[in-house]
């Protein structure tokens, strides 16, 4: 784009809306458009739109000038149900869009902040709202160590056979067992004979630091503050481990008050779910009426297999 102004419209497949993970390039890439506000509006257009593909796709509308009105927000306009299927297809296309559509979509467009702002096919959304943190929740390791007949079944540890059957409530006090064992044998065997049990005492590293169990970590995104992108480092920063904090005492802590997030583990990223902010929930049918459905259906068939006299 110019240096002085300029608005570019590319075609895209669904892929660049949501694809990669936090901290991914395809998420970094979205997130640096949103910081620099260059994303005006995303057009989904209706698919069977091109000749050698059906898939959906969307128009990406970006500028580096953008009008004072729409700093810090970006369009949605779901244009998918504005094809008219065209009499005769071409490969895979078979749709169009009418010039009155295509006056249609604009209107939405320029209009999505006054009189359409209230329509189901138009969202203005902030840019934070495309953004979010992937944060990591961990849960205390509880670890009881138990000496079973497999653990022994080869050496170096079959040494140890007396040993099965017998609990311990800490990995030091089964290593105390097997003194001769090298430690890298001890890390084998104390890891083979560890058993999970949520009524074990908590296992502590060095410095009594409680050790998180790999086996319970669950990651979650939690939705960025408003106005995050205009904060310096520091303070986005804080803002993140506040939001997370936030997030663990309302959302996690009540079903699992033993968890806590590694806030070094967090990555933020961004991904526009295009489907997800036009979702229209429709309710399932009455089990009544589908009950009906299938009741005249079975009527149905048994008329047809009565007239073939079988």
């Amino acid at each position: 784009m110019k240096p002085t102004g300029s608005r570019v419209g590319i075609v895209l497949s669904g892929s660049p809306l949501f694809s990669g993970q936090a901290g991914s390039g395809e998420s970094e890439i979205r997130g640096w458009i949103l910081e620099n506000d260059w994303l005006e509006g995303i057009v989904a257009l209706p698919d069977q739109m091109f000749y050698n593909t059906g898939i959906s796709t969307y128009v990406w509308i970006l500028t580096n000038d953008k009008a004072t009105e729409d700093r810090g927000t970006v369009k949605l306009i779901d244009a998918r149900e504005h094809g008219t299927k065209m009499r005769k297809s071409l490969g895979d296309k078979r749709k169009e869009l009418t010039p009155a559509a295509i006056d249609e979509i604009a209107q939405l467009y320029g209009g999505a902040r006054d009189e359409y702002a209230a329509d189901a096919r138009v969202k203005v959304l902030t840019n934070e709202t495309f953004g979010f943190q992937r944060i990591t929740v961990e849960r205390p390791m509880r670890r009881r160590w138990e000496v079973t007949a497999e653990v022994v079944a080869d050496e170096p540890y079959a040494a140890y056979a007396a040993l099965v059957g017998q609990r311990f409530e800490t990995e030091k006090a089964l290593l105390s067992e097997v003194p001769e064992l090298s430690t890298a044998q001890k890390r084998t065997f104390a890891k083979a004979c560890a058993v999970a049990d949520s009524e074990a005492p908590i296992v502590k590293g060095r410095g009594g630091k409680v050790e998180p169990d790999p086996d319970l970590r669950d990651q979650e995104n939690v939705p960025l503050p408003a106005g995050w992108l205009a904060l310096d480092e520091t303070a986005r920063e804080r803002a993140l481990i506040e939001t997370a904090e936030a997030h663990l005492d309302n959302e996690i802590r009540p079903y699992v008050p033993d968890a806590w997030i590694d806030h070094t583990k967090t990555k933020v990223g961004f991904e526009i779910p295009f489907t997800r902010q036009f979702y229209v929930y429709t309710p399932p049918r009455p089990v009544e009426e589908i009950a009906q459905e299938i009741k005249d259906l079975e009527a149905q068939i048994q008329q047809w297999i009565n007239g073939l006299g079988l």
